[in-house]
C-alpha cells in the first residue's frame, strides 16, 4: 500500500510540474467524485454489516450442509449473491463447509458467487455502470459461477 501511495504522489508531482492547471482541475474533479461516493460506501458498509449479522457463518453452514446437491447449489448461489463476505472469511468458511460434508459443487457455487455476484453492491455498480450493464454483469457472473460449480462437481465426481 505504501508503494502505491508513493507512486501516486510521484505521479501527481510530475503532473503538477508539467501542467499545473490541468492537475488542479483533475484533483478538484477527483475530490468531488470522492465526496459523492462517501454516501454510497457508507450505505454499502451498513448493508454488509446487516448481511453479516443476519447471515453469520453458523447459519450459512446450517443451510448448506443438508439439502442435497442441486438444491444446495441453488441455495449456495443465492446466499453467496446476497452475502458480502470478504475472501479471508469465505475461504475458511468453505473449509468448515467441507469439514461438515458439504459437497464441493455446493461450496464452489457459494464461494464463486460470493466473489463474483454482488446484490449488495448493485446500487453502487448501477451508479457507475448504469442499470442495464450492472444487471447484465451480475447475471452473467451468476451464470458463470453456476458453470464453475458444475465443472467442480464433474471434476470431483459428484455429478455424472
Amino acid at each position: 500500500m505504501k508503494v502505491v501511495a508513493l507512486f501516486a504522489a510521484v505521479a501527481l508531482l510530475i503532473s503538477f510540474l508539467s501542467d499545473r492547471e490541468k492537475t488542479k482541475r483533475a484533483v478538484t474533479v477527483a475530490w468531488r467524485r470522492f465526496f459523492k461516493l462517501i454516501g454510497d460506501f457508507a450505505l454499502l458498509l451498513v448493508l454488509v454489516s446487516v448481511a453479516l449479522t443476519l447471515l453469520p457463518p453458523q447459519t450459512i453452514v446450517r443451510y448448506l450442509e443438508g439439502p442435497g446437491l442441486f438444491l444446495g447449489s441453488v441455495i449456495a448461489a443465492l446466499v453467496g449473491s446476497v452475502a458480502f463476505i470478504p475472501g479471508f472469511i469465505s475461504y475458511p468458511l468453505a473449509g468448515i463447509l467441507h469439514g461438515k460434508g458439504v459437497p464441493y459443487t455446493v461450496i464452489a457455487s457459494f464461494v464463486t458467487t460470493l466473489m463474483m455476484v454482488g446484490f449488495l453492491t448493485f446500487p453502487l455498480e448501477r451508479r457507475f455502470l448504469g442499470t442495464k450493464l450492472a444487471l447484465v454483469r451480475n447475471l452473467t457472473f451468476l451464470f458463470i459461477a453456476l458453470l464453475v460449480s458444475l465443472g467442480i462437481g464433474v471434476l470431483y465426481g459428484e455429478i455424472l
